[in-house]
């Protein structure tokens, strides 16, 4: 028959594992000298010899040390003593290096952790992650986009995590409303949001000044994006070929909706019963998006749904202008090209696509109050300032992603700020109320579209009736 533990036994163990967690996950810094026995005593209801006891049991570990006259000191920790926490993150993320210098620094903060990086592949994200925790072999700490944490939602896989958001963050004050709303469930939010961006319009200032565009030029509307693309299309001699084009369209799922959107399009009625993809709004916004390749030539034509296209060419100063994200710019400092951001144009609203990055817990791991302090170091003022000057990646801290302090030269284009006006009027890819099955019927079935086989209305009808019977196929 096992014993039952006594009343005391549950408050001894309660002090030692309270102590040892605090000491571990740096709450108590190596050096910092512990509460007095006599006030550990009180605390714990424990008698002081029962303290001592169990400080002794510390002392044994290497954790603490006693100092005649002075009391405890945590000690400094050899690398047997420390715990390690393992980091997961996707393979094409912009921010690893950064990610690198922040973990050196919570690891000089925390003496008694570390933290292992390992980098996921990003082709299925999802599915690599959720096998590697059920098969215990998971990180206690992962980064998710929003578009994984839809992933995780519709498969009902967010029991893999540990709901937790730092005592330190209020997202009505410290941030802002959309990007808690990409990682929100049921009014709550299971992870911690970490960096955003909106998808914004990059543009090349050489081929601007080349083209004899002023600096303080204006695009307002789809008109003026076109006949900005116009006049910085080039051919090159006399044989009908492009030699730089104005725009550069990408028909990602994150990247083309953006005009939509702007169009005041919808996919689906507010309450989700039925797609409204055929619409009027709907069709203008294709052809306008068809037209600038097929029609008016400033486009490349690329029907492959990659950012990566569209991106590499602006990089290669083979496109004036592209639809991207702070995420990529990071990209261009080992670039010599002149650049800068501005905000998209609209056409009957504003809009833009908000895209972002959270972290999360894992529900198995054996170090949850280590996950915490990582967590909690990842979205604290020392984190996010490292993210703001090392990068153009948007941090979640909104006093730090607007202090103009932290722009360097090099690093962050001269309108940075462009992003703040623009967070006004996004829509997260959750706002247009698809599935993550139905996004990629959209994708699939726009590919005839994009290859000038059919007319916009027609990829509307055809897409409408299928995304509502699948519905109808599930609703049975």
């Amino acid at each position: 028959m096992l014993k039952r533990k006594s009343e005391f036994e549950n408050r001894y163990n309660k002090f030692i594992h309270a102590l040892k967690d605090e000491i571990i996950a740096g709450k108590i810094k190596p050096g910092e000298f512990i509460l007095p026995e006599n006030t550990l005593s009180k605390v714990y209801e424990l008698s002081r010899v029962s303290i001592r006891k169990a400080l002794a049991e510390l002392v044994d570990e290497g954790l603490i040390e006693k100092i005649p006259g002075k009391g405890n000191r945590v000690t400094i920790p050899n690398e047997t003593q420390k715990q390690t926490i393992s980091l997961g993150w996707f393979s094409n993320s912009y921010e690893i290096e950064i990610i690198r210098q922040i973990i050196r620094r919570f690891e000089q903060l925390n003496p008694f952790t570390k933290v292992n990086l390992r980098i996921l592949p990003n082709s299925q994200y999802v599915y690599n992650l959720t096998q590697s925790l059920e098969h215990e072999n998971g990180p206690d700490v992962f980064i998710v986009s929003d578009y994984h944490f839809r992933e995780l939602m519709e498969t009902n896989r967010l029991d893999i995590l540990e709901p937790y958001l730092p005592e330190h963050i209020d997202p009505e004050k410290d941030s802002y409303q959309k990007v808690f709303e990409m990682f929100s469930v049921d009014q709550e939010i299971p992870v911690t949001p970490f960096v955003f961006s909106p998808v914004m319009i990059c543009y090349n200032r050489r081929m601007f000044e080349e083209a004899g565009i002023s600096k303080d030029f204006k695009m307002e509307n789809w008109n003026d994006l076109l006949e900005l693309a116009r006049r910085t299309t080039r051919g090159l001699n006399n044989n009908s070929l492009i030699n730089e084009y104005g725009f550069c369209f990408s028909s990602s799922t994150n990247r083309w909706p953006v005009f939509l959107l702007q169009n005041d399009g919808k996919f689906m009625e507010v309450d989700l019963s039925n797609s409204i993809m055929n619409s009027k709004e709907n069709s203008e916004a294709l052809n306008f998006c068809g037209d600038l390749m097929y029609k008016h030539q400033v486009s490349p034509i690329f029907s492959h749904g990659s950012n990566e296209l569209a991106e590499n060419l602006f990089m290669r100063e083979g496109a004036a202008m592209i639809l991207t994200t702070y995420y990529f710019m990071n990209e261009f400092r080992d670039h010599k090209i002149k650049w800068d951001v501005l905000p998209p144009p609209k056409k009957k609203v504003p809009a833009s696509l908000l895209l972002g990055g959270a972290l999360g817990i894992s529900a198995s791991s054996n170090i949850k109050e280590a996950a915490q302090a990582f967590v909690s170091f990842m979205v604290s003022t020392e984190a996010q300032t490292l993210i703001k000057q090392n990068g153009c990646t948007i941090p979640m801290l909104r006093f730090v992603a607007e202090d103009n302090n932290l722009l360097q030269p090099g690093i962050h284009p001269e309108n940075y700020n462009a992003f703040k006006n623009v967070m006004k009027s996004v829509y997260t890819i959750r706002d247009l109320n698809l599935t993550i099955d139905e996004f990629e019927l959209v994708e699939r079935e726009m590919q005839f579209f994009w290859a000038n086989m059919e007319k916009a209305d027609e990829t509307c009808k055809r897409i409408e009736d299928l995304i509502n019977q699948k519905q109808a196929t599930v609703k049975k």
